[in-house]
């Protein structure tokens, strides 16, 4: 660090104006055991909110402040220490808004939300987010939010959206006064997490993983550096995800793992593995507290299962569903899990697993106020930490289908016959759930 910098954080963390903080659990994963380097715009997280009604650029600036006053992770940037990283919270900061006039040309729109989504954040300096005001008239608009995942994780996005237009509704009333302070702050959720996770604690749950992944193999060899995912999306049409709510019900799983289940069969006919290990997001906000306050608090639980084609289809689902809840109760943050399988992390490579399926539960907030409605929309994001990724987002009465992948391992017709594999055999273990695997997968 420069000198004059180092002389101005001295300043800053004499007269309290910023402190300093271990990183947190999450967040050392992202420096210790990522395939992909900190400043990678895979570690971005992004979103749109599309906003109908009249947006003024005067509100809009004094509502991103209160929200930036009120969560502490919006004023973090990140300092190299002697060990690992420190977190630097500041006590007080500006906010990081622009305004761009934009043609209503939906291609257009998109080339600017991408270049938004990929520029890099300067990690020491910060901010570590960007708000831009896509403005395509007075009363339709498009605000574009990228945050660095190492603030942030999809929850957060729910709360920025909820606290940003009840700031709004403050600030077009006339009213300064705070938001209400968070119940917990994020560093104070880190340090208490840091005092659980004593070795009498992880030992035990170690070697379960130890057992529970030994022999465990890779699947693809990445042959080119990791560049931004590719996105196609499908969709689950309201009757067949009904049906599937049925099914679950029926043999007395989870909707969860009636569709990470079925994700296994499809998965293993179109790839021909048939012992297949896959990364999971967990929220890790158990306690209310959490789960009003923004920051990366997600972990990644690995979910390993065989593949029998003899075996009845729904016996596979109760499996699938059993070894959700043996692992979500073994769980341990992720990066002292890769330590204590002692698998070392390798660019393009994510430790333990290369495949990710998510069902996406956080909160997905629609706002309306007087003249105003705002839709929040999530961008997949993070595959380049992954070879592929199938998230599923409800929808409506239906449910979205993202599927991201590295273009160097597959094509987007490779993609689009998994996701007819897994509809159809999605589509026939809900129709005759006691026929074997094999059966399934031969119906036409």
């Amino acid at each position: 660090m420069p000198a004059d910098q180092r002389t101005r954080l001295k300043q800053w963390l004499d007269s309290g104006e910023a402190q300093l903080h271990p990183l947190t659990l999450p967040q050392r994963e992202l420096w210790e055991v990522s395939p992909v380097p900190i400043e990678d715009s895979a570690n971005h997280i992004c979103c749109l909110i599309d906003v109908q009604g009249l947006l003024t650029e005067r509100e809009c600036r004094a509502a991103l402040q209160l929200v930036i006053d009120r969560e502490e992770v919006l004023r973090l940037s990140v300092l190299p220490g002697r060990e690992r990283p420190l977190q630097m919270i500041r006590k007080s900061c500006g906010i990081n808004f622009d305004v761009r006039e934009v043609c209503a040309a939906p291609a257009a729109i998109e080339e600017l939300v991408l270049e938004i989504f990929r520029t890099p954040f300067d990690l020491m300096q910060g901010l570590l987010y960007r708000v831009v005001d896509l403005r395509r008239t007075a009363n339709d608009h498009v605000l574009v939010f990228a945050i660095h995942h190492a603030i942030a994780d999809g929850w957060s996005l729910g709360i920025f959206v909820e606290e940003l237009f009840a700031a709004y509704l403050q600030a077009i009333t006339g009213s300064s006064k705070a938001l209400p302070p968070v119940p917990q702050t994020y560093a104070a959720w880190g340090a208490a997490e840091r005092a659980f996770w004593t070795p009498e604690i992880l030992e035990p749950r170690i070697e379960f993983w130890k057992t529970r992944l030994a022999a465990s193999s890779r699947m693809w060899n990445a042959t080119v550096t990791p560049g931004p995912p590719k996105r196609w999306l499908s969709a689950i049409p309201a009757s067949l995800t009904n049906e599937t709510r049925e099914l679950a019900r029926r043999t007395s799983i989870t909707f969860f793992s009636a569709l990470f289940g079925t994700f296994q069969i499809a998965f293993s006919e179109w790839s021909g593995f048939d012992d297949l290990a896959v990364g999971t997001p967990v929220a890790n906000r158990t306690r209310q507290t959490a789960r009003e306050t923004m920051g990366y608090y997600a972990s990644i639980v690995p979910l390993r299962g065989q593949i029998d084609r003899s075996r009845v289809a729904s016996d596979h689902l109760r499996a699938a569903h059993q070894v959700t809840i043996d692992s979500f109760a073994n769980a341990i943050p992720f990066v002292e899990l890769v330590r204590g399988i002692g698998e070392q992390a390798a660019a393009g490579y994510n430790p333990l697993f290369e495949v990710r399926f998510a069902l996406q539960n956080h909160p997905m907030p629609e706002i309306s106020l007087p003249n105003l409605s705002a839709r929040l929309s999530m961008r997949s994001t993070g595959t380049a930490r992954f070879q592929l990724a199938c998230e599923i987002t409800e929808e409506h009465e239906g449910l979205e289908v993202a599927w991201l992948f590295r273009e160097n391992l597959f094509s987007q017709r490779d993609i689009e016959s998994l996701d007819g594999i897994f509809q159809r055999v999605l589509a026939g273990i809900c129709r005759s759930p006691e026929s074997r695997i094999s059966e399934v997968l031969n119906q036409p």
